[in-house]
């Protein structure tokens, strides 16, 4: 899900995917979630955890030009212990005629939100029963609104938009998070003058009660999260597409405002790209025996709605993201509100991989834009601490853009072989697929394919608040190498130090080179061959990191005169590096002598500074011990070596 702000709806153009900078829009898209939105009193699931659901017939009366609801929804379950009574959450707003079980009426209760029902026998654990719930009435609204009445150039339109706690304001389900329905049929009856959109493939649409009304009906036939059930009504237009995903050709159907047509249909082929990038990516496309569809509706923003996704636009970055979330977030949905990074994190950071992939000329830009808002403030962690609090759920800040750089970290970390193979096995994982995954599911995935411990990483970056500021102290080191010494501050007492690979790119004016430094400790240094005399060094230039205020020193060498030769490692292992350092001259002679005096190596050296590093294979000498002879003008210094 994602949120516009206003403003930006109203300045799209009608040629999106022409726009020079198709890049920028994407750090406002991921942010705005939440933005300007009340602070809402949310009420958590009631419903009892002694039944599994396992089917819903839902059949729903609607006009988009009233704001009510009249149902029928029949649910198939099956019982997890004996039981005589269950709950299902359902609004108070509602009223509940009756339920029905074999043709009988059952006694209900309406605790807070929720609806109770007796059974008049106990069912076995493993029962596979149903119940009808007859209901009607004017459903309230939580969250964003899950229960939309509105209007488009004059048309009436209605909606449902259900996360995170929506969907009982509307139907009996379970709002809780950890039983999906395995599939679910939609049928809607509504005014001739309208169509009706919903999740899976359209069966039919079948004129009743003498040309007034249409009998509609959806059919969904993959697992689903009761808040991602979803139906919208008014006068669409409708046209469809299709690309091709290997061997199958799936079907891509639009429902858009008339006066939106043109627009759709010339941004939609955008989509259409994205879903071959994240098919061959991160796997086969999760509802591949049904269809993606858009429906318009005019909340500022998208829904993830699965197979029907809901966006106010056709902005490139926009439809990107919502159409990530049926990987992450619909075919894996996050088993608490307190991993929403799961889905939200993972669509951001799909689409902004969508995006690189197609401008990639615009990829540091738009991670720049990205990192100044995740480092506007120094504290905040990823992981939700108040699940009550649905701006804090999706806190564009923190669950959308920094829990997209983990990911991004973790692709610089583990690198693309290994992050992209451990993505398309986290799909496959039978302990998530169609499922709920917690962070520890993801990590266990990564850690499997990598062979690496990423405990620390999800430490820091997923628990821990703040970022690190690097400051990096360097010298060169004759004509090839540079000596490195890193510290780093961090923004926040939660995280004393962020254990991580740092990326730094040398120069000069005809050369350049990115290195590697693994940063695990305050005032670590190493030596780095890098082939040529840098005059400047960059940390992060293609900004992998969540980082801030970054600095490099260039230390100058202070020559004694005295002559230094350091040589390591020791013991010795190839290639052996000898270090002269401190030398007044601007050349030394090398040799190497065997212990029965037989010369093996000799090399002129010239020295930059008194200094220069040589490096020497003696993979194919004895084991021994072995004299190292300098000379350098007058000098002479003798060393020894052990092998």
């Amino acid at each position: 899900m994602k949120r516009l702000l206003t403003i930006f709806i109203l300045s799209c153009s009608t040629s999106i995917a022409q726009n020079v900078d198709p890049v920028k829009k994407l750090d406002e898209l991921s942010r705005r979630e939440s933005t300007g939105s009340p602070t809402f009193s949310v009420s958590k699931s009631v419903s009892s955890d002694n039944f599994d659901l396992r089917y819903a017939r839902c059949e729903w009366e609607l006009d988009p030009a009233v704001r009510y609801i009249r149902g029928k929804v029949t649910l198939y379950f099956q019982a997890t212990t004996a039981l005589n009574s269950l709950v299902l959450d359902l609004s108070s707003s509602l009223t509940t005629d009756s339920v029905t079980w074999h043709d009988k009426s059952l006694a209900t209760l309406l605790p807070n939100e929720g609806l109770q029902v007796s059974f008049p026998r106990m069912l076995d654990t493993g029962t596979v029963d149903s119940i009808s719930i007859y209901y009607h009435g004017i459903p309230g609204n939580t969250g964003f609104g899950s229960f939309v009445q509105d209007m488009h150039a004059g048309v009436p339109v209605i909606w449902s938009l259900s996360e995170p706690y929506g969907s009982k304001d509307w139907w009996p389900c379970k709002t809780n998070l950890g039983d999906k329905l395995d599939s679910v049929d939609v049928i809607m009856k509504h005014p001739a003058a309208y169509r009706a959109a919903s999740n899976g493939l359209l069966q039919s649409e079948t004129v009743i009660d003498g040309g007034t009304k249409i009998l509609t009906h959806w059919k969904h036939r993959y697992p689903i999260a009761s808040y991602l059930l979803c139906f919208a009504v008014t006068n669409y237009a409708v046209f469809n597409s299709s690309v091709q995903l290997e061997n199958t050709l799936l079907p891509m159907q639009t429902y858009c405002y008339p006066e939106n047509l043109a627009v759709f249909q010339a941004n939609t082929p955008n989509v259409l790209e994205a879903l071959q990038l994240f098919h061959s990516k991160f796997g086969e496309y999760p509802f591949i025996k049904e269809k993606y569809g858009h429906v318009q509706f005019s909340w500022g923003g998208g829904m993830e709605h699965q197979t029907s996704t809901f966006i106010v636009w056709p902005d490139e970055g926009l439809m990107a993201h919502e159409l990530a979330h049926q990987w992450f977030g619909d075919k894996i949905t996050t088993h608490s509100w307190e991993d929403i990074w799961l889905n939200e994190g993972f669509a951001t950071y799909l689409a902004a991989f969508y995006m690189e992939n197609k401008y990639p000329a615009t990829m540091v830009q738009n991670r720049r834009a990205v990192l100044n808002n995740i480092t506007s403030i120094a504290s905040g962690s990823v992981k939700v601490e108040d699940t009550s609090n649905v701006n804090r759920i999706f806190n564009g800040r923190l669950s959308y853009n920094k829990g997209s750089y983990l990911l991004n970290m973790l692709r610089f970390k583990l690198g693309d072989a290994m992050f992209f193979k451990a993505l398309r096995q986290y799909q496959k994982d039978p302990a998530v697929s169609y499922g709920y995954a917690r962070t520890a599911d993801l990590k266990r995935n990564l850690e499997e394919v990598s062979g690496k411990n990423l405990s620390q990483f999800f430490e820091q970056w997923y628990t821990g608040q703040g970022y690190p500021s690097y400051i990096v102290q360097w010298n060169q080191v004759g004509s090839s190498n540079v000596k490195i010494k890193i510290n780093q501050s961090t923004s926040h007492s939660s995280v004393p130090f962020f254990s991580m690979p740092v990326p730094l790119k040398f120069k000069n004016a005809t050369h350049e080179k990115t290195i590697i430094v693994e940063n695990d400790f305050n005032g670590e240094t190493c030596m780095k061959d890098i082939g040529f005399v840098a005059d400047t060094v960059f940390v992060d230039p293609e900004l992998w990191l969540i980082s801030k205020n970054n600095q490099t020193v260039k230390l100058t060498s202070l020559n004694t005169g005295m002559g230094i030769v350091d040589i390591y490692p020791i013991p010795a292992q190839d290639p052996i590096s000898i270090f002269l350092h401190d030398f007044e001259s601007r050349s030394a002679i090398v040799t190497i002598f065997s212990s029965g005096g037989q010369k093996i190596f000799q090399k002129d050296v010239a020295l930059i500074n008194g200094e220069e590093i040589i490096r020497i294979s003696s993979g194919k000498w004895a084991k021994g011990i072995y004299n190292v002879k300098i000379v350098a003008r007058s000098k002479t210094i003798v060393k020894q070596i052990i092998k």
